[in-house]
């Protein structure tokens, strides 16, 4: 009788598949917002297209197509044959994104009284993290987590329209935030006291001093619109 034995043949193991990039005009409008919002890219400096294509290893026609998209957010302005100026951030920007914050932020804050814990729980990690990345000098992340704070409660209104009308701020909110926390350090501080507060006031309950709390925190970019000091 003859004794089969099989034998499993160890065949060789397939390479990875490679890592798709994004198409060309996205890695490039991905680089130059995230500079913008960061500020590596700050108002008043002019981009090229040379310049850019360099950077991000594409050639100008995607370049081309990324900045366009960038102008109609408002982020930049483009000069035909010179390149791309960022904009800075206006007093009259500054005044709007204030104006739509606040008649959103108020409204949520109202709905998130009685708030739930996996809120509570939700805002007291954001804070945590805003405050080491505060500790360590971070003010780029310490200003996405800062809008994220707040994201939070207009979210758990359950109001999906409100949601995407609030996310549409997002990259003003975010490019106003870094400006403001690197030309005003000491703010940070006071932003966290302000977390706090309005944390607090949602723990209690309190309806109306979680109302009156994000109005006061939100309303002093209007203040620094018209130059002055809170």
């Amino acid at each position: 009788m003859r004794t089969c034995c099989i034998y499993a043949v160890a065949m060789p193991s397939a390479p990875p598949a490679p890592v798709k990039q994004p198409p060309a005009a996205d890695r490039v409008y991905t680089h130059v917002k995230q500079g913008v919002l960061d500020r590596r890219y700050e108002g008043g400096t002019l981009l090229t297209e040379g310049e850019l294509a360099e950077a991000v290893g594409v050639s100008r026609t995607p370049v081309r197509e990324a900045l366009l998209r960038l102008e109609v957010e408002g982020l930049i302005k483009l000069y035909p044959k010179k390149g791309a100026l960022v904009l800075p951030v206006s007093a009259q920007e500054i005044k709007d994104v204030v104006e739509t914050r606040i008649l959103v932020e108020e409204h949520a804050a109202r709905k998130a009284v009685p708030a739930p814990p996996g809120l509570i729980e939700r805002l007291e990690e954001l804070l945590d993290r805003q405050k080491a990345q505060a500790a360590a000098g971070d003010l780029a992340a310490a200003a996405v987590t800062d809008r994220c704070f707040h994201a939070e409660i207009v979210r758990s209104g359950g109001n999906e329209i409100l949601s995407r009308l609030y996310d549409q701020l997002r990259d003003r909110q975010l490019r106003m935030g870094v400006a403001i926390m690197y030309s005003h350090p000491d703010r940070i501080a006071k932003t966290l006291v302000e977390h706090e507060e309005i944390l607090q006031a949602l723990r209690s309950g309190d309806t109306e001093a979680a109302v009156g709390l994000v109005h006061r925190h939100i309303d002093w970019f209007s203040h620094l619109a018209r130059g002055e000091e809170r």
